[in-house]
């Protein structure tokens, strides 16, 4: 949620600011704004609700003069409605200083109020502005930003990335976070700010990340890192890993169908310098953690939304694969529950963006509970990876749109992974075994391309199910979390009621919600496999037509069974039964994002929703 973008530089920071703001719009926000200080040293501000576009007219409308040093905002609102006022920057000292906030500042109630009683007065209903009139109030006292920045972040309690500028200091932007986003770009007499490197890719691909409770301070030619008290903290460079040109659409009607178009890429790239010509599993990340594995009793995937159903699909291999007992918990619930965690768990958390402020949330506690971890991550430079013992990179390329695609596949494919790199360190399988498990992954981008290829009949039963109030997904076994995963994308993006249930429930009471023309999707197994699950799924079939529903089945090809009942059949490529989500879920995603076309609906920035969840 919320983008931020600070520049220093010989730019017209204009340019550098709203370009930055772009690239971050799949954040999710609600309004929009700058603060910029001209060659004069006059602070100028423009901020307002709505989308960018309504911020550029306005800026068109009235250029700003040229300036080298701003900051800029897209806001999600949480403490006051999309407004104007409510908007980012908020001003303090007099309007000589302009501050942007992402997070939730907890104990802002207590400081306005002192604030309020020294006689200072409020133009909006934001915890934002708090911070902006007590950092004003500390430059008065001070006279150096940096200075007064250092004394006003410690006293807040929450969530936080704080960018500040002061017309009396040009050429400089201040920082600070805590559990909540912000990384340095470094250029070549100029320095960028972002609470991610799409803020900036365009201009460099060098950056550092700060760590919590750091604060920064950039200028045209330096960048100085310190914790709240002035420490001096080191920071290693990174290279990102991809230009700005991966995150635009590249005459792609959307984002999403973009992405979707890449699902093979981010699975081969997963993969790739992870499996060695004689089909060994060794993610070199993981190098000297073999005690690590070798000591657990159990493992725990923490995770919310996608990226749950991501390590629910995650856990029959790890199980099947290492011997591990894995319990999938919902990041959010984790640590409120007194969870029993030892020195012999493993927390494996799951997280695109590796912001994801309840996962993170979760991974210091398990720290603090005695638990190692390990995090899934699509995002250099993350917090969760930096707050774990080790990280293991998916490689999908930046996700644009706000309904997960690539990343999910890739996630699982990281799971896979690891699971077979933790069945090799345990020897709970033979290399042949590993091997021919290996051998099967690595096929899977070369399955999605031929079921991407099959796109015109789930366009076309999109189209006509325009009008759909409600549908249903069932699945057993790695079905149901991918039946569950089919229904969210559904509801992200058709706004329809949609619920994904395990099949063998359906006699539990969902079957109760079957009428006649309700359309079920069902995720039907492999015939291949256990024959005991895909002949009871085509029973759940029959149960289901017998009382009038629409099925439209996902099933491999050459499976006969499921001709006289369904009414539609996606096929997906033959795979093993483990690895058919990677190839089932990809039809689902197609449908939803054809059905929300269909209704006129925005399906890379879904209403409500922001890409990175990053208050709790």
């Amino acid at each position: 949620m919320c983008g931020i973008v600070g520049y220093v530089g010989p730019l017209d920071s204009i340019d550098v600011l709203m370009g930055g703001l772009g690239r971050l719009e799949y954040r999710g926000y609600d309004s929009a704004g700058v603060a910029v200080i001209d060659g004069q040293g006059a602070l100028h501000t423009r901020k307002r609700a709505g989308k960018l576009a309504v911020l550029s007219g306005d800026l068109a409308a009235g250029n700003l003069p040229e300036s080298h040093t701003g900051i800029g905002h897209t806001r999600w609102a949480t403490h006051g409605g999309p407004t104007d006022a409510n908007a980012h920057p908020h001003l303090g000292d007099d309007g000589r200083l302009a501050l942007i906030h992402n997070g939730i500042i907890e104990n802002f109630a207590a400081i306005k109020a002192e604030l309020v009683e020294q006689g200072e007065t409020f133009r909006s209903e934001t915890d934002t502005e708090v911070a902006a009139v007590l950092l004003g109030r500390e430059y008065r006292a001070t006279g150096d930003l940096r200075a007064a920045f250092r004394r006003v972040v410690g006293r807040f309690e929450g969530a936080f990335t704080l960018l500040a500028v002061h017309q009396d200091e040009p050429g400089l932007v201040v920082g600070a976070r805590r559990n909540s986003p912000l990384v340095i770009g470094l250029g070549d007499g100029e320095n960028f700010l972002g609470s991610d490197v799409a803020a900036f890719v365009e201009h460099t691909r060098r950056a550092l990340a700060i760590g919590q409770d750091q604060m920064v301070a950039i200028t045209p030619s330096a960048v100085e890192i310190t914790d709240f008290s002035g420490t001096p903290v080191e920071a290693e460079p990174f290279e990102v890993s991809w230009d700005a040109s991966a995150a635009e659409k590249g005459g792609w009607s959307s984002f999403m169908a973009k992405e979707i178009s890449e699902e093979p890429e981010a699975v081969a790239k997963t993969i790739l310098g992870r499996v060695d010509d004689r089909g060994t599993v060794t993610i070199p990340e993981l190098d000297g953690l073999d005690e690590l594995f070798l000591d657990i009793d159990r493992i725990v995937v923490i995770a919310c939304g996608t990226a749950s159903y991501a390590g629910a699909v995650g856990k029959y291999a790890i199980e099947k694969w290492a011997k591990v007992p894995v319990d999938v918990e919902l990041s959010h619930e984790f640590r409120y529950r007194e969870p029993v965690i030892t020195p012999r768990t493993l927390v494996i958390s799951i997280s695109q963006s590796g912001e994801t402020m309840d996962t993170l949330m979760a991974v210091k506690f398990a720290r603090e509970s005695g638990a190692r971890t390990v995090s899934i991550c699509n995002t250099q430079g993350a917090t969760i990876p930096r707050e774990s013992d080790a990280v293991v990179y998916t490689h999908a390329g930046p996700e644009v749109a706000v309904a997960s695609t690539k990343a999910f596949v890739a996630q699982i494919t990281a799971l896979y992974l690891l699971a077979l790199h933790v069945a090799r360190v345990r020897g709970a399988l033979s290399a042949e075994v590993i091997a021919e498990q290996a051998a099967e992954l690595q096929a899977i981008p070369d399955k999605i391309a031929a079921v991407l290829e099959n796109n015109d009949t789930i366009e076309q039963l999109a189209h006509w199910m325009a009008d759909t109030r409600a549908v249903l997904f069932l699945g057993r076994h790695v079905g149901f979390p991918i039946a569950m995963e089919g229904a969210l994308k559904l509801k992200e993006l058709a706004y329809i009621h949609a619920e994904g249930f395990a099949a063998g429930e359906l006699k539990h009471g969902p079957i109760a919600l079957i009428e006649p023309g309700q359309p079920v999707f069902v995720v039907v197994p492999s015939p291949r496999g256990a024959q005991t699950i895909h002949s009871k799924v085509v029973s759940n079939i029959e149960e289901i037509r017998a009382r009038g529903a629409r099925i439209i089945a996902i099933a491999e090809e050459g499976d006969v069974a499921v001709l006289p009942s369904a009414d539609e059949v996606i096929r997906i490529p033959l795979a093993g039964p483990l690895f058919e989500p990677l190839l089932s879920v990809v039809p689902l995603q197609v449908f939803a994002m054809a059905l929300a076309s269909a209704k006129g609906l925005d399906v890379d920035q879904p209403r409500n929703l922001a890409k990175s969840v990053t208050v709790e």
